[in-house]
């Protein structure tokens, strides 16, 4: 199939993994999420609920729709699903618990857990981790700072640049980072560092690019992750890339945090890292996409994104460089329960992709859930789009 016969409007396609009582259930819950009453109150009463012995409730709504499950073994059936449609699994550990050093031991453990169920499975084609689930974020909010002032290019310089009482735990959470780096370049297994807040996030590039020069000598292992919501981040790209000191390796998101950091920005009176509009956040990811294929021979790349018209450039690009489609170093990816038409339309055309797969405990995973549907409220939001796709499918099945 061409790019020109490429359509992300084929709703068959995109729901041909769900049953009809599936769609029902999925209308149901993109509808609810247009209730304001239900965003601010709904963490409390999902939390209620579990306490209340009434887990299942939540469980079969929508944590179903937009996590695996409680463990790697309950995600075992949402593997299998996506691989009978060509897409891949990103086990994601999605607990957002509390900062201490044996919760960022217990998180270690369990990425290398995913690292191992990805280890030689062609299912499951990345892991991912937070670098804040495995370090403190005062820690790395130091270590970002220690880097701006003293410009920093060397991740070995930094504890000794750290007040006495942080350096234990920087050296602790740096352990723990390259530990997993190194387990996924030992078992041939591709990871994504996810990106966090602009403060924090000088640190995880150091880490990153210390760990990309490191084990990415002969192809992508180790990803950054680029938020192109940030207005420096396509000259990053290309100062590193330029460096070209190794392979190198990028998840390209538009990003998580704007309102977080606008705020921040306000209140402590430094320039705003965001970009001045969705239009030149737009227009930076669409560059960055088409820098990464133009620089296919050194840089692999995700395109990571909900939004058709970037992805429609990707398989752009792909055809106009002559890559063949099952090339992982040209893959794109979206979260569980959104944006299938965009997910199984370019997995169906022979693309390569791979759905964020979230697990952990339901109480553990609420924040994670809440977001989800706090990203899809409103009906000119995600939350319309997705809608009107499942009804159009139902209402195709019943003609």
């Amino acid at each position: 199939m061409s790019t020109t016969d490429l359509s992300f409007q084929n709703t068959s396609v995109a729901f041909a993994h769900k049953s009809n009582g599936d769609l029902v259930k999925a209308r149901w819950l993109f509808r609810s999420f247009n209730f304001p009453a239900l965003l601010t109150y709904g963490p409390s009463m999902a939390k209620a609920a579990v306490f209340l012995g009434l887990k299942f409730t939540i469980k079969k709504t929508i944590f179903q729709q937009f996590c695996g499950g409680e463990n790697i073994e309950e995600c075992n059936v949402a593997i299998q699903n996506l691989a009978q449609s060509g897409i891949g699994t990103i086990l994601d550990y999605s607990v957002e618990g509390e900062e201490s050093e044996e919760t960022f031991d217990a998180t270690c453990e369990e990425v290398l857990r995913t690292i191992a169920r990805a280890k030689g499975n062609g299912d499951i084609p990345f892991s991912v981790f937070k670098t804040t689930g495995i370090m403190s974020s005062d820690v790395l909010e130091a270590a970002s700072s220690v880097i701006e002032v003293n410009q920093i290019v060397d991740s070995s310089l930094i504890e000794n640049l750290l007040s006495e009482n942080l350096q234990p735990a920087w050296k602790k959470g740096y352990a723990r980072f390259m530990k997993l780096c190194n387990a996924a370049a030992d078992s041939r297994v591709r990871i994504f560092v996810d990106a966090e807040e602009s403060w924090l996030q000088s640190a995880i590039d150091l880490m990153t690019t210390y760990a990309m020069e490191t084990l990415n000598k002969e192809q992508a292992w180790v990803y950054n992750t680029l938020q192109m919501y940030r207005h420096d981040r396509l000259a990053y790209l290309e100062r590193q890339v330029a460096e070209g000191k190794c392979h190198y390796g990028y998840k390209l998101v538009r990003g998580a945090y704007m309102e977080k950091e606008r705020a921040r920005a306000t209140s402590k009176g430094y320039q705003d890292p965001i970009q001045p509009d969705k239009e030149a956040t737009d227009r930076d990811y669409d560059r960055a996409v088409t820098f990464c294929l133009e620089n296919h021979n050194r840089v692999a790349v995700c395109i990571a994104t909900h939004n058709e018209k970037s992805s429609l450039l990707g398989t752009q690009l792909v055809n106009q460089h002559q890559l063949p489609k099952a090339d992982w170093r040209v893959s794109f990816s979206q979260l569980l329960g959104m944006s299938d038409h965009i997910s199984f339309n370019l997995s169906n055309s022979g693309y390569k992709v791979s759905k964020y797969v979230p697990y952990g405990p339901v109480l553990s995973v609420i924040p994670y859930l809440t977001r989800r549907a706090q990203e899809n409220s409103g009906m000119a939001g995600q939350m319309g789009r997705e809608l009107a796709l499942i009804e159009e499918e139902i209402k195709r099945r019943k003609a």
